[in-house]
């Protein structure tokens, strides 16, 4: 693909802004009838899942199949020993690859080395293929979906990553953000993640997350600042201190509107739910017990 603009936001983030890349991304989810979902790349579907119960909270059922590909090279100790920027690297490695979620608009990458309690632990999902996540009321369930089988913790590619985690020189896992899960899945790093974790290390990580195109911010900007303008004539003869305050924030949402989570692209599913049901009976006669 074409280079992309960046915009530098400081050391380990960026955004790039992807041209050239006008249809459905290589992987892409695809939606039936609001339920079923599926997680495809190229042809290939990789990740079925379906919404169960009623109400806020339904409980999110998957089935993952083999067939993923690492849009990423191999890692070479090397590299992970050097002084490189990852969330730069990661970067030019996406816009030559194919089979990512790289489609036209703005894309924010950016180092992250600490996370919530639990999204690594309990919220990790570990078994395969399949797994289950509670979207509590309706707000996702705030973990980590691997998109291949994990290897064991002495399996000797993730011993060699563990060496490396106890020198400090591991290479981030490269997860991609997708909202309506609110959870990330591994794009890149599953035995490095293993090999973190074995090592009593929360996972350092490369997050990839889209974010708004210029044009849907500033005319969000747009909005804000007249509301705020309204309410700031209204103020006029409140004390300084809170007029003070009422301008921090707006200058805080102004600042954050470029950069706020876009809601992950899901497209039709061709064929509806007839199509998402022939390929889950298909993936259930491949695994019967499952």
């Amino acid at each position: 693909m074409n280079r992309g603009h960046r915009e530098l936001l400081g050391p380990g983030q960026l955004v790039l802004n992807v041209h050239s890349r006008p249809g459905p991304a290589a992987l892409r989810f695809e939606r039936a009838d609001g339920r079923r979902l599926l997680l495809r790349q190229g042809e290939q579907p990789l990740l079925l899942g379906r919404s169960v119960g009623a109400g806020c909270c339904p409980d999110f059922h998957l089935h993952r199949l083999d067939g993923y590909r690492s849009p990423l090279p191999p890692l070479r100790s090397a590299d992970q020993r050097s002084s490189l920027n990852w969330a730069h690297q990661y970067t030019r490695w996406l816009e030559e690859a194919d089979g990512t979620p790289l489609r036209d608009g703005r894309w924010e990458l950016a180092l992250r080395t600490g996370f919530p309690p639990g999204i690594w632990t309990e919220d990790f999902v570990q078994e395969w293929p399949t797994g289950q996540l509670g979207l509590y009321c309706g707000g996702g369930w705030h973990g980590v979906l691997p998109l291949r089988r994990l290897s064991a913790p002495d399996a000797g590619r993730v011993k060699a990553y563990r060496k490396h985690a106890r020198e400090g020189t591991l290479a981030p896992v490269l997860l991609w953000w997708v909202t309506f899960l609110d959870g990330f899945v591994i794009l890149d790093g599953h035995d490095r993640a293993v090999a973190a974790l074995a090592e009593g290390r929360t996972p350092e990580s490369v997050v990839l997350s889209q974010v708004p195109d210029d044009q849907v911010w500033r005319e969000a900007a747009e909005r804000f600042t007249h509301d705020h303008e309204h309410r700031m004539r209204h103020l006029a003869t409140r004390p300084a201190q809170q007029r003070a305050a009422m301008e921090r924030g707006y200058a805080e949402m102004i600042a954050s509107l470029p950069y706020a989570a876009e809601p992950t692209t899901v497209q039709p599913l061709p064929g509806g739910a007839p199509t998402w049901d022939a390929l889950a009976a298909r993936a259930m006669f491949q695994c019967p017990r499952d």
